[in-house]
């Protein structure tokens, strides 16, 4: 069942999302806003690496911390991954899965689909992966900013031994993470 305005406002009371404000709370999704940190893909010195999927390789990234004035500009066609500057504690009967805002999809940033939040997950930001998929436009995010938005699902609770809480890799992580493995 997904979750509305009054189910989110507890939620947030709860402390199954903390760093973020009541203002936040929209019909039936949450506001998130953008961290301080950012990993970019380095230029290796040999171009055209090949990764392999099985072997979970990380791509060659950078850590950038980003400030309100200068932010990170993406290039056109630059891949970045970022995070949310909220926290989340999700219980085992809570799912949410993170959207992009429509008006940031309209300048041309996209969001990769790997957001979805499994029961359990918890003391974590979440990881964004961006790219500006403009061909000739340089687009700045900001920590602060407002990136997209994160909707709830209540269901019956699952067992702590197949939540995230016990199979996840990415449980506390307070900043951007990369691949882990």
């Amino acid at each position: 069942m997904l979750l509305s305005h009054n189910e989110i406002i507890e939620l947030c009371e709860q402390g199954v999302v903390l760093g973020t404000k009541e203002d936040y709370v929209n019909g039936s999704s949450l506001d998130i806003t953008l961290g301080g940190e950012v990993l970019y893909e380095r230029h290796p010195a040999e171009a055209g690496r090949i990764l392999s999927l099985r072997e979970r390789e990380k791509p060659l990234m950078e850590r950038y911390v980003m400030t309100p004035e200068r932010g990170y500009t993406l290039s056109p066609g630059e891949f970045i991954l970022t995070h949310s500057s909220e926290v989340f504690n999700l219980p085992l009967d809570i799912s949410c899965e993170f959207k992009l805002k429509s008006s940031l999809a309209r300048m041309g940033i996209n969001q990769l689909t790997a957001c979805w939040c499994d029961p359990g997950w918890h003391g974590s930001n979440i990881t964004l992966e961006l790219t500006n998929v403009t061909r000739y436009h340089h687009i700045t995010v900001r920590p602060g900013d407002k990136i997209g938005q994160i909707v709830f699902f209540r269901h019956t609770p699952v067992p702590e031994e197949r939540s995230y809480k016990v199979r996840g890799r990415y449980n506390n992580d307070r900043t951007v993470a990369g691949v882990k493995p």
